[in-house]
């Protein structure tokens, strides 16, 4: 029987909020990706930035795709996987497009901040205003732009806005050191309406 590997992934074939995050991780660096999915950073990570990288996949076929890429991953889910680690195993650890989908994200983000020196966050920002037109006129719940999931598909996430995020962080503790916002895969100056007009956003963090 044949086996189809994943096609190679470039910058021209990877997800927007995913370019993004590999533009804030160094040449080099120790990387964890929890619900790394398909491998497609990691394996970004590892042609085009020399990283060490590792996964963390709940999904078998996930961890089957990973694999077949060469990749080191391990299967399993984020609350059990992250207490395996010590402290400050890894340069960065990521989370792309998960956070709205956890039960208890303060928990992950602060061993995410423990097993790494930093912590890259990406999500949908529900705050944007077609989002909002959407709630207003239509009074159902929205579907974000950068992730067209319907409320009753699972796995079931919670709807969170850029500003919410933030906020967050400051009560739990954590620092936010850069952002970036995205319009539909485009990277964009928001500025003070960045909770108004992106679409996406990434956020790299550090232990307040």
């Amino acid at each position: 029987m044949t086996v189809q590997l994943p096609a190679p992934v470039d910058g021209a074939t990877l997800r927007p909020d995913l370019l993004a995050i590999a533009a804030i991780v160094p040449n080099g660096a120790k990387v964890l990706d929890l619900g790394c999915g398909d491998g497609a950073l990691l394996e970004y990570l590892v042609r085009n930035k020399q990283v060490k990288g590792r996964g963390i996949e709940i999904s078998e076929l996930g961890v089957l795709a990973c694999v077949r890429r060469g990749l080191s991953v391990r299967q399993g889910n984020l609350q059990e996987g992250l207490a395996d680690y010590p402290d400050a195993s890894f340069d960065f650890v990521i989370l792309s497009q998960t956070l709205p989908f956890l039960n208890d994200p303060a928990m992950i983000l602060q061993e995410m901040l423990r097993v790494g020196v930093r912590a890259i966050v990406s999500f949908s920002n529900w705050g944007h205003w077609r989002c909002r037109l959407q709630f207003l006129f239509s009074g159902r719940s929205p579907v974000a732009a950068d992730l067209p999931q319907q409320w009753y598909e699972s796995p079931r996430r919670q709807l969170l806005t850029v500003t919410d995020f933030a906020l967050f962080c400051d009560q739990i503790g954590i620092h936010i050191e850069q952002q970036t916002y995205l319009v539909h895969g485009r990277r964009v100056h928001t500025g003070r309406f960045r909770n108004l007009l992106s679409t996406s956003a990434v956020f790299e963090l550090a232990k307040g």
